[in-house]
């Protein structure tokens, strides 16, 4: 037989056990105190709920932000919509009187009324950042829409007749200019 023992088996006399095999009281660290033990998760639990607190006061502080910045943009339309609004007024105010001039059959005085209102009108839009498309330039399909393309002896792509203005907001298209533009004329033959 073999001098050593069996892993499972206790050690003859004379040999010592491996060191895996020590008893729980002979552990070469010390073991905490259950006091110190209970100090370290009182702490451990004060630092959980503080982050947990200033987790919860950012996600709070968040939310606040969030709806101020919905309410800021709201009063800013409101003030974009208002400023605009009251520019208004005054074109409604003399197309008012055009109508008035209207009903008294006054023809120069309603053509006149109706220009002063376009003109209003016109200006308050321009001030506004509106602008109307150029039709005196070649064909761009960018900011011209073809209804239609009639030969002509004019160059190919020449705006030929102007169906509806057309109007840039800064460098946005709000409404293209719908056009008539030349087609090449047919050879003959």
């Amino acid at each position: 037989m073999p001098d050593r023992a069996h892993p499972h088996e206790p050690a003859r006399r004379g040999q010592q056990a491996p060191a895996a095999e020590k008893a729980p009281d002979e552990v070469a660290a010390p073991a905490m105190g259950s006091e110190e033990l209970a100090r370290k998760l009182a702490e451990a639990e004060e630092l959980r709920d503080q982050y947990l607190a200033d987790l919860k006061r950012v996600a709070a502080d968040f939310d606040n932000y969030r709806k101020r910045v919905a309410r800021e943009r709201e009063a800013l339309v409101t003030r974009a919509h208002a400023g605009l609004v009251e520019a208004i007024l005054p074109v409604l105010d003399d197309l008012g009187r055009a109508l008035e001039a209207a009903g008294l059959h006054e023809e120069a005085k309603l053509e006149d009324g109706v220009r002063l209102v376009h003109r209003q009108l016109s200006d308050v839009l321009a001030r506004e950042g509106l602008q109307e498309i150029p039709t005196d330039v070649p064909f761009d399909p960018h900011v011209h829409e073809a209804l239609a393309a009639i030969p002509s002896d004019a160059e190919e792509g020449t705006i030929l007749e102007v169906v509806q203005r057309g109007y840039l907001l800064g460098d946005r298209v709000l409404r293209p200019a719908r056009v008539v533009v030349a087609a090449a004329s047919a050879p003959e033959g």
